[in-house]
């Protein structure tokens, strides 16, 4: 049986997805949007995340070299703990339709990010790492984990749980942007290829800002604003970046910036539906479209690839243990 080996940074479409059909329900409470477009761009996030995540379940049974070579890599690994990440917010997609489903669905991606969180956190501390391979994947174990987990949470209720995973998150987050732009700013530049993962950079604030109105059930106060304050500083500098990041051309990699501008787009919506007037009213309608925009250039740039043949993906050629001879 041959099938394709999807690197697991592709999980980033799931986020993508998911955050933009976040956006919608969250613009839904706020401008009283009609409920099915982000209904229907969940049930979007949750159709791909099934195809992936039998894929990458797929891979480690007939590509096990594959999968082990990604697990080893300095930078790809940490993409790994997506497949966690994108479970639970698939589940988060469910909680509306089918709360057991979410529930179970959503235990499974929880254990499996919070164990490969603490794997690859204890190797990362066993120092001998590159310096030129660090860069924003390092939020995705401990800080994506952990924000999306609590989002997870409040909303099947347990909100004492996403207090807890919230602040997990929120210190991870805080911890590994001072070494990402110590990076940054004493290191030789990235290379070409690793650019597009700067996009992460937005998330930590963004998708945190997400995590704290979960867990927050008044007014957004002081600390709302200053997370959605940092979210726009570093999609300020993300764009300036752009050029220089684009250099290297367009690839699936730019699934990376969509998560992050989503939740910038989703904050302040739900700000507004809680009454606040400030500049989250003022900001919400340009995030928004921006917020769209973005999804829809990345995926129509990536559907584009597919279709001339240009995404390079591998194929098996190994059969499924068990196959052989029938």
């Amino acid at each position: 049986m041959r099938i394709p080996i999807v690197p697991a940074s592709y999980f980033g479409i799931v986020l993508g997805l998911a955050g933009l059909g976040g956006a919608w329900r969250a613009a839904a409470q706020a401008w009283q949007f009609r409920v099915g477009i982000g209904e229907a761009v969940m049930a979007a996030a949750v159709a791909v995340w099934a195809v992936l995540i039998s894929l990458f379940a797929l891979k480690w049974l007939v590509a096990r070299s594959d999968a082990q070579g990604e697990a080893a890599h300095p930078v790809q690994c940490c993409f790994i703990g997506l497949a966690g990440v994108a479970t639970m917010l698939a589940a988060w997609a469910l909680v509306p339709h089918a709360r057991l489903a979410a529930e179970i669905i959503g235990a499974a991606g929880g254990a499996f990010t919070l164990w490969f969180a603490v794997w690859r956190t204890g190797g990362l501390w066993q120092g001998g790492r590159d310096p030129g391979a660090t860069t924003a994947v390092l939020y995705l174990p401990t800080g994506a984990g952990s924000f999306v987990g609590a989002n997870l949470a409040a909303a099947l209720g347990h909100a004492d749980w996403a207090q807890v995973l919230f602040g997990a998150g929120f210190f991870s987050a805080l911890a590994i942007d001072s070494v990402l732009i110590h990076r940054l700013l004493t290191s030789p530049e990235l290379a070409e290829p690793l650019r597009p993962t700067l996009g992460i950079q937005i998330a930590p604030a963004t998708v945190g800002l997400s995590a704290y109105l979960s867990i927050w059930p008044g007014e957004p106060g002081l600390f709302a604003h200053m997370l959605l304050g940092y979210g726009l500083l570093m999609t300020l500098i993300i764009l300036r970046l752009l050029p220089w990041i684009a250099k290297g051309g367009f690839s699936p990699g730019y699934w990376a910036f969509t998560f992050g501008i989503t939740a910038l787009a989703a904050g302040p919506l739900r700000m507004v539906a809680r009454g606040d007037t400030g500049p989250a009213l003022a900001l919400a309608p340009f995030l928004f479209i921006f917020a769209n925009l973005a999804v829809g250039l990345v995926a129509v740039g990536t559907v584009w690839l597919l279709i001339r043949g240009r995404l390079n993906l591998k194929w098996s050629g190994a059969p499924i243990v068990g196959s052989e001879g029938k």
